[in-house]
């Protein structure tokens, strides 16, 4: 159970009424996230406040009335699931730097410099958002972030997103345990199997995982397979 001077409030309204709970941060976004946390780790204390600063208790009848219940543990996990909890500055920074690693991977999977169709290493993209003073929002998907930051990057770094069309053939051996891993990795647009069990097929995948596609592809068929770069595409 987390101390009351480290403790923030998660807070919901409803019916024009506000119920709050002090509890930890760490483990009341767990919770939220639909993690399976214990209530006595997430609350500093088990009350349910109408003003948790003030130590104004909320009313058990009101509880009743408006969620069914005046059990506190269980109008706190209404109140973190449906409500907002507050957020220190270190759980934020936590999210902002996983937020940043779903951005760099995406900028490394799927983009190229287009003057040499060659992917930017995790490393090169990471100076390049400090170069660029790129603001990353924790609060917001990797993913809808992605299309301001391409902008934002291109000042200090050539990339843009691109498709990569491969054509491969694997020997019988290897084909039956190479499939999956294609399809996984891309889209397989043509495919055909050959009399003597190998198989040929054209996939496209994301621009920069060219490299790291054929690597794994020599693992797999122990450098027996065979690639060709057909197309570069946006």
């Amino acid at each position: 159970m987390v101390s009351v001077e480290k403790a923030v409030i998660a807070r919901l309204k409803r019916n024009g009424e506000t119920f709050e709970v002090l509890v930890d941060c760490e483990k009341a976004m767990a919770f939220k996230e639909g993690k399976s946390v214990s209530m006595d780790d997430v609350l500093a204390v088990s009350e349910v406040f109408s003003d948790a600063r003030k130590g104004l208790v909320a009313s058990e009848k009101r509880m009743e009335s408006i969620f069914g219940t005046s059990d506190p543990y269980e109008v706190a996990k209404i109140i973190i699931k449906e409500g907002e909890v507050q957020l220190t500055a270190a759980y934020r920074e936590k999210l902002r730097e996983q937020v940043k690693r779903q951005i760099i991977d995406i900028l490394h999977r799927n983009g190229i410099d287009p003057r040499t169709n060659a992917p930017h290493p995790p490393a090169r993209l990471e100076a390049a958002l400090e170069e660029a003073k790129v603001k990353i929002d924790e609060t917001k998907p990797a993913s809808e972030q992605i299309e301001r930051i391409l902008k934002q990057i291109r000042s200090v770094l050539p990339i843009r997103f691109a498709k990569k069309e491969i054509a491969i053939k694997i020997k019988a051996d290897y084909a039956g345990k190479a499939y999956p891993f294609v399809q996984k990795s891309g889209k397989i647009l043509k495919q055909e199997w050959q009399s003597d069990g190998s198989w040929i097929a054209v996939v496209e995948i994301p621009g920069g995982i060219e490299e790291e596609f054929y690597d794994q592809l020599n693992k797999i068929t122990h450098g027996t397979v065979e690639t060709k770069l057909l197309k570069v595409r946006e």
